[in-house]
């Protein structure tokens, strides 16, 4: 999100009004976990406004709507998905991959109206699902199927870096795309560590002959206070690294 307060005089000017930070944001950051879309399905009009706003290298990764996955589990889904479809089609170019946050309590078990649902998402679209029960981790059979199934469809599977839940740093990766939604510790030593991997990972990639199309790390870090500081040293490593540019804030 771009309405972070405690980035006034910082990432944004200091005088500036709240209606104008979506304009800053998009001069400071190359892309952004798009949740608004989470909580509602808005208007075409409305997505193509928020894009005019953001630079032309500007990517949007929308969050699919808690309709779809939470509220109707992928039952009776038309309506929503067409809406939702039509909605970030308006972001035109600086449209990214979309993501679909399974509900944490959402297991391999349920998963018939998932794949029925992903045979129908267009496959000109790129999107990403994000598994949370650890039984999506564990290997069991309807697991391992719906691992294939991404595969065949070309979606990708988001990686959640964060404390607690290595399972869900399951390092698979289903398409030339991915997303990293990394949770960062406010500084934390283990933050640095943890984007020294990332780093030697695209690395990895490049050097096999697999590179990936795109690679979006969405920062997560307590209030958002540290996430511009935990995106300028992911910047310095990329550029240390891996030889690359990555744009990020410049702090005031």
């Amino acid at each position: 999100m771009w309405t972070v307060r405690s980035w006034r005089g910082k990432v944004y000017p200091q005088k500036d009004p709240m209606r104008t930070w979506a304009g800053h944001y998009g001069k400071q950051f190359g892309s952004l976990e798009f949740n608004a879309t989470h909580y509602r399905i808005y208007a075409p009009e409305k997505m193509a406004a928020w894009a005019d706003e953001m630079p032309d290298d500007f990517i949007f990764c929308p969050k699919f709507p808690a309709i779809i996955s939470h509220y109707r589990r992928f039952g009776n889904c038309e309506g929503p998905t067409d809406d939702f479809i039509a909605g970030i089609s308006a972001l035109g170019n600086k449209l990214g991959t979309a993501f679909l946050q399974l509900p944490p309590h959402y297991a391999p078990k349920h998963s018939a109206k998932l794949g029925a649902y992903l045979k129908s998402w267009p496959r000109d679209l790129k999107m990403a699902i994000e598994f949370r029960h650890p039984d999506w981790f564990a290997g069991g059979k309807d697991a391992e199927a719906m691992w294939t199934l991404l595969s065949e469809l070309g979606i990708g599977a988001v990686i959640s870096d964060t404390a607690g839940r290595r399972d869900a740093l399951h390092m698979r990766l289903t398409t030339k795309f991915l997303i990293v939604r990394f949770g960062g510790y406010d500084g934390h030593k283990s933050d640095e560590e943890r984007l020294m991997l990332w780093t030697k990972r695209i690395s990895e990639l490049t050097k096999n002959g697999t590179p990936l199309e795109s690679f979006d790390l969405l920062v997560h870090t307590t209030d958002s206070v540290q996430t511009p500081q935990t995106c300028i040293k992911f910047s310095e490593l990329c550029k240390v690294h891996l030889k690359i540019d990555v744009k990020v804030p410049i702090l005031n």
